[in-house]
Protein backbone atom coordinates (compact mmCIF):
# COMPACT_ATOMS: atom_id res chain seq x y z
CA UNK A 1 0.00 0.00 0.00
CA UNK A 2 1.37 3.35 -1.01
CA UNK A 3 1.44 6.50 1.21
CA UNK A 4 0.31 9.87 -0.59
CA UNK A 5 2.76 11.86 0.30
CA UNK A 6 6.68 11.55 1.25
CA UNK A 7 5.79 13.90 4.47
CA UNK A 8 3.13 10.57 5.34
CA UNK A 9 5.54 8.20 4.41
CA UNK A 10 8.68 9.69 6.86
CA UNK A 11 5.81 9.40 9.58
CA UNK A 12 5.09 5.90 8.59
CA UNK A 13 8.65 5.15 8.53
CA UNK A 14 9.30 6.62 12.38
CA UNK A 15 6.10 4.83 13.50
CA UNK A 16 7.54 1.24 11.95
CA UNK A 17 10.83 2.43 13.71
CA UNK A 18 8.74 2.38 16.77
CA UNK A 19 7.35 -0.30 16.51
CA UNK A 20 10.62 -2.27 16.48
CA UNK A 21 11.66 -0.99 19.54
CA UNK A 22 8.31 -2.15 21.16
CA UNK A 23 6.58 0.76 21.65
CA UNK A 24 3.41 0.77 18.66
CA UNK A 25 2.13 4.31 20.02
CA UNK A 26 5.25 5.79 18.61
CA UNK A 27 8.23 8.03 19.81
CA UNK A 28 6.53 11.03 20.63
CA UNK A 29 4.80 9.29 23.24
CA UNK A 30 7.79 10.04 26.25
CA UNK A 31 7.20 13.76 25.90
CA UNK A 32 3.03 13.55 25.71
CA UNK A 33 1.28 11.15 27.89
CA UNK A 34 -1.64 10.43 25.50
CA UNK A 35 -4.13 7.91 26.66
CA UNK A 36 -8.16 7.16 26.21
CA UNK A 37 -9.71 9.60 28.63
CA UNK A 38 -9.50 13.34 30.25
CA UNK A 39 -7.59 15.55 28.51
CA UNK A 40 -5.13 13.37 27.12
CA UNK A 41 -7.72 10.86 25.64
CA UNK A 42 -8.86 10.39 21.84
CA UNK A 43 -10.52 13.59 21.27
CA UNK A 44 -7.16 15.64 22.48
CA UNK A 45 -4.68 13.72 20.26
CA UNK A 46 -4.71 15.50 17.49
CA UNK A 47 -3.41 18.82 19.43
CA UNK A 48 -1.18 17.45 21.46
CA UNK A 49 1.69 17.46 19.34
CA UNK A 50 1.89 18.30 15.42
CA UNK A 51 2.70 14.80 14.57
CA UNK A 52 -0.73 13.55 16.08
CA UNK A 53 -2.38 15.80 13.42
CA UNK A 54 -3.48 12.88 11.58
CA UNK A 55 -5.86 11.66 14.62
CA UNK A 56 -7.73 15.03 13.72
CA UNK A 57 -7.91 15.40 10.02
CA UNK A 58 -6.58 11.80 8.38
CA UNK A 59 -9.39 10.36 6.24
CA UNK A 60 -8.30 6.94 6.27
CA UNK A 61 -8.55 6.50 9.86
CA UNK A 62 -9.02 3.05 12.34
CA UNK A 63 -10.74 1.95 13.86
CA UNK A 64 -13.94 1.27 11.84
CA UNK A 65 -17.76 -0.15 12.33
CA UNK A 66 -18.02 -3.23 10.26
CA UNK A 67 -22.06 -2.41 9.48
CA UNK A 68 -21.43 -3.34 5.23
CA UNK A 69 -19.47 -4.62 2.68
CA UNK A 70 -18.31 -6.02 -0.91
CA UNK A 71 -18.34 -9.51 -0.91
CA UNK A 72 -15.47 -10.66 -3.55
CA UNK A 73 -13.71 -12.90 -4.57
CA UNK A 74 -9.90 -12.33 -2.41
CA UNK A 75 -6.93 -13.92 -1.82
CA UNK A 76 -6.77 -16.33 1.57
CA UNK A 77 -4.52 -15.26 3.91
CA UNK A 78 -1.46 -17.02 4.14
CA UNK A 79 0.18 -17.44 8.00
CA UNK A 80 3.20 -19.18 8.17
CA UNK A 81 4.05 -18.10 12.13
CA UNK A 82 6.86 -19.54 13.73
CA UNK A 83 7.48 -20.03 17.23
CA UNK A 84 9.19 -17.12 19.42
CA UNK A 85 10.46 -16.18 22.63
CA UNK A 86 7.82 -15.62 25.62
CA UNK A 87 8.53 -12.36 26.44
CA UNK A 88 5.81 -9.40 27.10
CA UNK A 89 5.84 -5.99 27.23
CA UNK A 90 4.33 -3.31 29.06
CA UNK A 91 3.80 -0.13 26.76
CA UNK A 92 1.92 2.14 29.13
CA UNK A 93 -1.33 1.28 26.90
CA UNK A 94 -1.75 -2.20 26.56
CA UNK A 95 0.44 -5.38 26.72
CA UNK A 96 2.77 -6.59 23.98
CA UNK A 97 4.83 -9.19 22.80
CA UNK A 98 7.77 -8.34 20.03
CA UNK A 99 8.47 -10.73 17.17
CA UNK A 100 12.05 -10.69 15.83
CA UNK A 101 13.39 -11.97 12.82
CA UNK A 102 12.75 -15.54 11.53
CA UNK A 103 9.04 -15.15 13.50
CA UNK A 104 6.91 -15.54 10.07
CA UNK A 105 4.27 -13.50 8.69
CA UNK A 106 1.22 -13.52 6.05
CA UNK A 107 0.90 -13.79 2.47
CA UNK A 108 -1.70 -12.04 0.85
CA UNK A 109 -2.10 -12.92 -3.26
CA UNK A 110 1.92 -11.58 -3.96
CA UNK A 111 2.40 -9.31 -0.56
CA UNK A 112 4.30 -10.87 2.12
CA UNK A 113 4.22 -9.44 5.66
CA UNK A 114 6.85 -10.25 8.72
CA UNK A 115 5.62 -10.31 11.55
CA UNK A 116 6.53 -7.51 14.11
CA UNK A 117 4.31 -7.55 17.30
CA UNK A 118 0.93 -8.23 19.00
CA UNK A 119 -0.82 -6.05 21.87
CA UNK A 120 -4.41 -6.33 22.88
CA UNK A 121 -7.20 -3.65 22.96
CA UNK A 122 -10.68 -3.70 25.54
CA UNK A 123 -12.70 -3.59 24.60
CA UNK A 124 -12.24 -4.34 20.87
CA UNK A 125 -11.79 -1.24 18.65
CA UNK A 126 -12.98 -2.59 16.15
CA UNK A 127 -17.68 -2.80 15.86
CA UNK A 128 -19.42 -5.41 14.62
CA UNK A 129 -23.13 -3.41 13.15
CA UNK A 130 -21.91 -1.06 16.72
CA UNK A 131 -21.31 -3.95 18.59
CA UNK A 132 -17.96 -4.25 20.80
CA UNK A 133 -16.45 -7.51 21.46
CA UNK A 134 -14.91 -8.20 24.75
CA UNK A 135 -11.22 -7.86 23.54
CA UNK A 136 -9.26 -7.96 19.85
CA UNK A 137 -5.75 -8.48 19.36
CA UNK A 138 -3.89 -6.79 16.39
CA UNK A 139 -1.14 -8.81 14.89
CA UNK A 140 0.90 -6.05 13.44
CA UNK A 141 2.94 -7.34 10.32
CA UNK A 142 5.08 -5.00 7.80
CA UNK A 143 6.80 -5.87 4.28
CA UNK A 144 10.24 -5.20 2.78
CA UNK A 145 9.08 -1.89 1.67
CA UNK A 146 8.28 -0.66 4.90
CA UNK A 147 4.05 -0.89 4.70
CA UNK A 148 2.25 -1.87 7.55
CA UNK A 149 -0.46 -5.25 7.39
CA UNK A 150 -2.50 -5.50 11.24
CA UNK A 151 -4.70 -8.65 11.24
CA UNK A 152 -7.07 -8.30 13.84
CA UNK A 153 -8.58 -11.28 15.90
CA UNK A 154 -11.78 -10.55 17.63
CA UNK A 155 -11.87 -12.26 21.38
CA UNK A 156 -15.26 -12.82 22.83
CA UNK A 157 -15.97 -14.26 26.46
CA UNK A 158 -16.28 -18.06 26.32
CA UNK A 159 -14.23 -21.18 27.34
CA UNK A 160 -9.92 -20.20 28.54
CA UNK A 161 -7.59 -19.86 25.83
CA UNK A 162 -4.48 -21.77 26.27
CA UNK A 163 -2.09 -19.25 24.41
CA UNK A 164 -3.62 -16.25 26.17
CA UNK A 165 -2.49 -17.82 29.50
CA UNK A 166 0.84 -18.05 29.04
CA UNK A 167 0.85 -14.33 27.81
CA UNK A 168 -1.65 -13.17 30.58
CA UNK A 169 -0.49 -14.91 33.20
CA UNK A 170 3.26 -13.39 32.39
CA UNK A 171 2.34 -9.62 32.66
CA UNK A 172 5.15 -7.34 33.90
CA UNK A 173 4.67 -6.80 37.56
CA UNK A 174 3.18 -2.91 38.51
CA UNK A 175 6.30 -1.01 37.62
CA UNK A 176 7.92 -3.71 35.44
CA UNK A 177 8.24 -2.64 32.03
CA UNK A 178 9.52 -6.16 30.41
CA UNK A 179 8.61 -10.15 31.64
CA UNK A 180 10.53 -12.62 29.95
CA UNK A 181 10.11 -16.28 30.75
CA UNK A 182 13.05 -18.34 30.11
CA UNK A 183 12.81 -21.43 27.67
CA UNK A 184 9.16 -20.68 27.06
CA UNK A 185 8.21 -20.81 23.27
CA UNK A 186 4.96 -19.24 21.70
CA UNK A 187 3.39 -19.28 18.27
CA UNK A 188 0.54 -17.54 17.17
CA UNK A 189 -0.71 -20.48 14.77
CA UNK A 190 -2.25 -21.76 17.85
CA UNK A 191 -4.15 -18.21 18.48
CA UNK A 192 -5.63 -17.49 15.25
CA UNK A 193 -9.27 -18.99 14.45
CA UNK A 194 -9.34 -22.15 12.36
CA UNK A 195 -11.60 -19.74 9.56
CA UNK A 196 -9.70 -17.22 7.91
CA UNK A 197 -12.33 -15.01 6.14
CA UNK A 198 -11.99 -11.59 6.78
CA UNK A 199 -12.59 -8.05 5.99
CA UNK A 200 -10.10 -5.80 4.57
CA UNK A 201 -10.12 -2.09 4.14
CA UNK A 202 -7.44 0.95 3.82
CA UNK A 203 -7.17 2.34 7.40
CA UNK A 204 -4.59 3.52 9.84
CA UNK A 205 -2.71 3.03 13.46
CA UNK A 206 -5.31 3.45 15.75
CA UNK A 207 -3.07 4.93 18.63
CA UNK A 208 -0.78 7.94 18.21
CA UNK A 209 0.54 9.33 15.61
CA UNK A 210 -2.27 7.99 13.53
CA UNK A 211 -0.31 7.47 10.62
CA UNK A 212 -2.21 6.11 7.22
CA UNK A 213 -1.49 4.14 4.83
CA UNK A 214 -2.62 0.88 6.97
CA UNK A 215 -3.66 -2.08 5.69
CA UNK A 216 -6.37 -3.70 7.58
CA UNK A 217 -7.65 -7.42 7.85
CA UNK A 218 -10.67 -7.83 10.72
CA UNK A 219 -10.80 -12.08 10.88
CA UNK A 220 -14.72 -12.84 11.13
CA UNK A 221 -14.27 -15.63 13.12
CA UNK A 222 -13.91 -14.57 16.73
CA UNK A 223 -11.95 -16.86 19.16
CA UNK A 224 -12.88 -17.14 22.97
CA UNK A 225 -11.35 -16.49 26.52
CA UNK A 226 -12.39 -17.16 29.70
CA UNK A 227 -14.44 -14.23 31.84
CA UNK A 228 -11.41 -14.25 34.15
CA UNK A 229 -8.85 -13.52 31.32
CA UNK A 230 -10.88 -10.78 30.18
CA UNK A 231 -10.62 -9.38 33.69
CA UNK A 232 -7.06 -9.85 34.07
CA UNK A 233 -6.33 -7.81 31.36
CA UNK A 234 -8.91 -5.35 32.51
CA UNK A 235 -7.65 -5.38 36.04
CA UNK A 236 -4.65 -3.46 34.44
CA UNK A 237 -5.97 -1.82 31.38
CA UNK A 238 -9.70 -1.60 32.15
CA UNK A 239 -10.05 0.37 28.15
CA UNK A 240 -7.61 1.11 26.10
CA UNK A 241 -9.62 1.37 22.89
CA UNK A 242 -10.10 4.28 20.80
CA UNK A 243 -13.73 5.60 19.25
CA UNK A 244 -14.60 3.98 15.71
CA UNK A 245 -13.95 6.56 13.17
CA UNK A 246 -16.08 7.55 10.11
CA UNK A 247 -15.87 5.47 6.71
CA UNK A 248 -15.53 8.84 4.86
CA UNK A 249 -16.22 7.37 1.04
CA UNK A 250 -13.86 4.02 1.84
CA UNK A 251 -14.66 0.72 0.45
CA UNK A 252 -14.89 -2.11 2.95
CA UNK A 253 -14.44 -5.59 1.19
CA UNK A 254 -14.77 -8.75 2.85
CA UNK A 255 -14.38 -12.26 1.50
CA UNK A 256 -16.95 -15.13 0.56
CA UNK A 257 -16.73 -17.16 3.70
Amino acid sequence: MKLSSNRMSLKLLLAIASLAAGNFAGAAEAAHHWGYSGEGGPEHWAAMEDSFAACGVGKHQSPIDLNSAVTKDLPPIQFSYQALPLTVTDTGHSFQVNAGAGSGGITVGADHYDLVQFHFHRPSEETMQGRHYSMVAHLVHKNAKGDLAVVAVLIRKGETNKFLKSVFDNFPAKGQQESSVAGTMINLNDFIPQRHGYFTFDGSLTTPPCSEGVRWFVLKSPVEASTDQVQQFASRYPHNARPTQPLNGRLVEETKD
